[in-house]
């Protein structure tokens, strides 16, 4: 009986130590305290006034949202920077006289991640992610809203799985 206890005790006792490194964000443990999101400039072919400062606001407030780091403006252990390198928008599906039916809103980032602490976590690489609407909407108002929160949550959220949660 005593052996059982003792056992039941050890088992207790490693299952909320490991616990420990691992948080509900799915991040585990960071080695750092500060990060930083430089703006991402809009280099794409087609303007889209004021998504840069959009997407630069949704990455930091993914970090901050998950994470317990503490943004600063200039020399943070992690640093964010890139640029939306294209936007797009395409038709997709035809109607019997020819028609668009439906249209891609497709935007592309290109970021470089880098981890003072950790320099084998740097990377640069793109994101992209896209949002289909019905072709007789104009891409304006609440149908482009829409758009750019479901683009840049999907793509906010792959960034910070590629840069914290080793996903």
């Amino acid at each position: 009986m005593k052996h059982i206890k003792l056992i039941l005790l050890a088992t207790i006792i490693f299952s909320i130590n490991s616990c420990s490194v691992y948080n509900f964000t799915g991040t585990g443990k960071i080695d750092a305290k500060t990060f930083q999101v430089n703006f991402f400039q809009n280099n794409a072919e087609l303007i889209e006034p004021g998504i840069d400062r959009t997407f630069t606001l949704a990455l930091q407030d993914i970090i901050q949202n998950q994470t317990n780091l503490n943004l600063v403006k200039n020399g943070a252990d992690l640093t964010y920077e890139g640029e939306i390198v294209d936007y797009r928008i395409s038709p997709m599906t035809a109607t019997a006289d020819q028609k668009a039916a439906q249209n891609r809103l497709k935007i592309r980032v290109n970021v470089r991640f880098s981890n003072k602490n950790k320099e084998v976590d740097n990377f640069e690489k793109t994101f992209e992610f896209y949002y289909d609407y019905p072709a007789e909407q104009q891409l304006v108002g609440s149908t482009l809203n829409s758009a750019l929160k479901e683009i840049f949550e999907r793509i906010t959220q792959d960034i910070f799985n590629e840069s914290l949660a080793k996903w």
